[in-house]
């Protein structure tokens, strides 16, 4: 998803308090970030405008998250979207980061020490073409890397719009050695399939007459 340059984004992030300019820093030691450290790390793949994130980590706040992208126009409106959904609840925001890092070297910000307990992957760039399959974050290439720091029994909570991209997906969660364990063509329509927050891109998507699907998937 493309997005106009924001010139007041890398200024506001940099003033936030819940950005991570720095995440190499972090490496291993995630949690020491939060208040809350007896509670599990979540993370988001992707979290573009922060639509989805903001309203998850709120209505959680026994969780901690950390959402990446790699736009800093996009991490801006992330970090508004988070202000505003923790004014609305009045809550502190204590529980949630973000951060700017290519996903492809994810490896370089996250190991085992860091023990994620889930990752969402939502809406994903497709990337259709043959060659580019192994930029998919979900492409297996990326799914061993996320192994190495995805606790034993972590999850992956996966949804997209794309059939393709959507089986293949299956069978490079089979390929990295993941259990599936629900999977749906039709989330809108599969009663309590999960607790869902809709993206932008899903009610964009659902207005179209696109069928949402999605997985459940675990780390033996």
């Amino acid at each position: 998803m493309r997005i106009r340059f924001k010139p007041w984004a890398r200024p506001e992030l940099e003033a936030s308090k819940f950005y991570i300019d720095n995440p190499e820093d972090y490496k291993g030691k995630w949690i020491e970030l939060f208040e809350n450290k007896q509670n599990p790390i979540h993370l988001e793949l992707g979290c573009g405008k922060g639509g989805f994130i903001s309203k998850l980590a709120a209505q959680n706040p026994n969780i901690n998250y950390i959402a990446i992208d790699v736009v800093d126009a996009m991490l801006g409106l992330a970090k508004r979207n988070i202000e505003k959904e923790y004014v609305e609840r009045n809550i502190p925001i204590n529980n949630v980061y973000l951060t700017r890092f290519d996903i492809e070297r994810i490896l370089m910000i996250l190991d085992e020490q860091d023990s994620i307990e889930r990752i969402y992957i939502n809406f994903c760039n497709p990337w259709p073409r043959g060659k580019h399959r192994k930029k998919r974050l979900t492409h297996i290439r990326q799914l061993e890397k996320y192994n190495q720091f995805l606790k034993s029994g972590g999850e992956i909570y996966f949804k997209t719009d794309d059939d393709e991209l959507f089986n293949d997906s299956l069978l490079y969660f089979k390929q990295a050695g993941l259990d599936i364990i629900d999977t749906t063509y039709d989330l809108a329509n599969t009663p309590n399939f999960w607790n869902n927050i809709e993206t932008e891109h899903e009610r964009m998507f659902k207005n179209d007459g696109i069928k949402i699907k999605a997985a459940k998937v675990v780390k033996k």
